[in-house]
């Protein structure tokens, strides 16, 4: 459970900025850096500005039907939050797509596979 502050009562965390439309999904393919580090891929396409990173997900139907998608989805987003609440980036349009062995992955080995992307992308 959160801790509890003074003013709200519980401690919010603001979430990411997220990447809604294909176009953006899109350029972040062609024009970004990519790597694919055991059960992820990411693509990171770097911006003229200093805001927060903006991120978007996004897992193929090659991975399975809709609830296997989505909970393939649900361990990227919740990897994705933990790992940028304790090494925050800017600048940059994040992609994170989920392969069929994210979702089998040790949720440990996940975030660690996010995290010497984000290395070898430069972020």
């Amino acid at each position: 459970m959160p801790a509890k502050t003074e003013q709200t009562g519980f401690r919010t965390e603001r979430k990411p900025d997220r990447l809604k439309q294909r176009a953006e999904f899109l350029r972040a393919a062609s024009k970004g850096r990519k790597a694919a580090i055991g059960g992820v891929v990411l693509q990171a396409l770097p911006r003229n500005d200093q805001l927060p990173a903006r991120l978007g997900f996004t897992v193929t139907k090659k991975v399975g039907n809709a609830v296997i998608r989505n909970r393939t989805r649900r361990r990227l987003k919740e990897a994705a939050r933990l790992l940028l609440a304790e090494r925050p980036v800017t600048g940059f349009d994040l992609v994170l797509i989920g392969r069929d062995s994210t979702r089998k992955r040790n949720f440990i080995t996940l975030q660690g596979d996010i995290r010497r992307a984000l290395d070898k992308t430069g972020v």
